[in-house]
């Protein structure tokens, strides 16, 4: 027998969780590309890619995952897109071209994009959390660099001693760092982040028991622990009426 005991049934003085599951739109260009992914249309693939750098798709179940969080995943995406926005825009093109095309292309950016403003207006401090950490937070990283947003991020490329800097500036009460980008599987050394009071779960784990560590536990267990004086509001971002 195995007794579970979570923080919520030790200490009653915890304030409350907030969940809330958020089925996000593909855009037009996510579309385009999970269908032709799932037909394996290889000439719609390759626009835009150079030679040999064509999408693999011996795991298609994989590159519709990529597809799902943003098209930029995909390789020789970002080069037409960009391209067909340009066409799209009167000339000259705008100096933020590379930004818009970052957020419109995907679902999920153009929700946090109309999320993150929002939240720092009301003096939030957001975690960011995906399970592909390195190629997904980068994509982030560059959204958050365009809109000047103070962040740190911490992947499975940071050190111990890298991390424990990063925890800290973000943790300090004068701190500016308005958002954390976590990869899900760096947090296995233990993190400890009591400055966040919102949630945002970019990238779900495909393996429920994960995310339903993050979901029962308010002290996030292994990865992520919370002060309790803090409310907690926990976001899910999943694509409609696709493979997720």
């Amino acid at each position: 027998m195995m007794l579970r005991r979570l923080k919520e049934d030790v200490e009653k003085n915890l304030a409350p969780k907030q969940e809330t599951i958020i089925e996000v739109e593909l855009t037009n260009a996510q579309k385009r590309l999970y269908r032709a992914i799932l037909e394996r249309n290889f000439a719609y693939l390759a626009r835009g890619a150079g030679h040999g750098n064509v999408p693999n798709l011996l795991n298609t179940m994989m590159e519709l995952r990529k597809c799902c969080n943003h098209p930029y995943l995909i390789n020789g995406a970002e080069e037409q897109i960009v391209a067909e926005l340009r066409d799209s825009l009167p000339s000259p093109a705008p100096p933020d071209l590379a930004l818009q095309a970052l957020v419109r292309s995907a679902g999920k950016l153009v929700l946090l994009d109309k999320l993150l403003p929002r939240l720092r207006a009301g003096g939030h401090k957001v975690l960011v959390q995906g399970k592909n950490g390195i190629k997904n937070l980068g994509i982030l990283e560059d959204y958050l660099i365009q809109k000047r947003y103070p962040y740190e991020r911490i992947d499975g490329r940071v050190r111990g001693n890298l991390r424990q800097a990063a925890i800290d500036r973000f943790s300090r009460p004068d701190s500016d760092r308005f958002v954390f980008l976590l990869c899900t599987r760096a947090g296995g050394l233990g993190i400890n982040l009591t400055a966040a009071d919102t949630c945002i779960i970019f990238d779900s784990d495909w393996n429920p028991q994960n995310d339903l560590q993050v979901k029962t536990s308010p002290g996030w267990g292994r990865d992520w622990g919370w002060d309790p004086q803090n409310d907690l509001q926990v976001g899910f971002g999943t694509p409609r009426t696709t493979c997720r």
